[in-house]
């Protein structure tokens, strides 16, 4: 589905229908969200540009770009319940596999920016043949297609840090020639960003790919500057005791213990680690690894009976894992922003997911290049 007509905060989401062919996903949804939901993410009334999000997830881009004055003219997205915490927050369904050409079919002309967290992978074709051949079969290909076929002004391109080695560093010299050579966009250098440098209190380093077409006239780019590197977990910390479900048994935890000292004695790092408020978190990525890299210390809980089936008692030293809520402040996103998946899903969908307020700061310096940010804006 195609982002809907401009709506206001005081409109509301457009229910769907329930019929007989829908699938799990489309009842559940519908379940979900028969009772009539207020948008809480509009896009703007008078918005200044048009940007299409691909590889959308639950849609940090999107959120970055509309507090630009972006319009989102389509979105894309194929796991089921990202585009259900998509909907209750934007009043769209992402459309699928961006893959397949029906998909494309549903992108309109006219956009400005393409926005775009594609996924890192390896290109298979050996040889020397470059650009579309060598990238066909990736989800990069897609990319590179959309841009052919529309031109837009700009792209913004993120990633994982290792897409700058992956391969050896073929994917990435891949990824440029075509973006340079074949499609004829000014790419600066790839950045690595991290959102500790804007005001979340997280360590994430990730890679930023920006372009312009060659007719903007841009011939130079700096990435912008850090602006905030102050917060700490403290920033984002739940102001309430959380469940006693958020609390690791002491089975679980001494299991943590032991394989922590059985990675030092072999002089490596691994393993469990707890942040303390004055500190800012490590990356939270999906896995476990992601939570008991950032366990905290919460003394505040008083009732230490489980919830939830485990081994041996709950721990009396006050560590839990950080809460969804908490992985969605460590990105960026605001509490306004609806978490409507289970825990499960809620931790999978903040750790693939972009750090909004990082995404802003470059969103804004590449819009500058091309005239569509109004400084008297937001």
């Amino acid at each position: 589905m195609i982002c809907p007509a401009r709506l206001s905060s005081e409109i509301y989401i457009p229910l769907p229908y329930e019929s007989e062919d829908m699938n799990t996903a489309e009842r559940s949804l519908y379940i979900d969200c028969r009772d009539a939901v207020r948008v809480p993410f509009p896009a703007p009334e008078n918005p200044r540009f048009r940007f299409i999000d691909l590889f959308a997830g639950i849609g940090g881009f999107r959120l970055a770009m509309q507090s630009l004055g972006g319009e989102c003219v389509f979105s894309s997205e194929w796991d089921a319940d990202a585009q259900r915490t998509y909907y209750a927050n934007f009043g769209e369904t992402p459309a699928g596999d961006i893959t397949l050409e029906t998909t494309k079919a549903l992108i309109p002309p006219g956009f400005d920016v393409l926005c775009a967290g594609f996924p890192c992978q390896a290109f298979s074709v050996a040889g020397h043949r470059k650009g579309f051949d060598e990238a066909r079969g990736t989800l990069f290909f897609d990319v590179a297609e959309i841009l052919r076929r529309f031109r837009p002004k700009a792209f913004f391109l993120e990633n994982v840090k290792g897409l700058l080695i992956h391969d050896r560093g073929r994917t990435i010299k891949l990824i440029l020639r075509t973006l340079r050579d074949e499609l004829g966009y000014f790419v600066p250098d790839p950045q690595t960003v991290n959102a500790l440098d804007f005001g979340v209190p997280q360590h994430r380093e990730r890679v930023y790919i920006a372009g312009f077409r060659g007719d903007t006239g841009v011939t130079a780019f700096d990435y912008p500057a850090p602006i905030d590197r102050t917060k700490t977990f403290a920033d984002v910390k739940e102001e309430k005791p959380v469940s006693v479900k958020y609390y690791l048994s002491t089975q679980y935890l001494k299991t943590l213990i032991a394989h922590k000292e059985r990675h030092a004695a072999r002089g490596n790092g691994f393993g469990y680690e707890i942040v303390g408020d004055d500190s800012p978190a490590n990356a939270i990525v999906v896995g476990g690894m992601g939570r008991e890299r950032n366990l905290v210390r919460d003394n505040r809980l008083t009732d230490f009976t489980p919830v939830t089936h485990i081994k041996g008692e709950v721990n009396r030293e006050g560590i839990r894992r950080m809460t969804p809520r908490e992985w969605a402040r460590l990105q960026g996103f605001p509490d306004s922003f609806r978490i409507v998946v289970s825990d499960a899903s809620a931790y999978k969908q903040f750790g693939n997911s972009v750090a909004v307020p990082a995404i802003r700061a470059t969103a804004k310096e590449i819009l500058k290049r091309i005239n569509l940010y109004d400084a008297d804006g937001k």
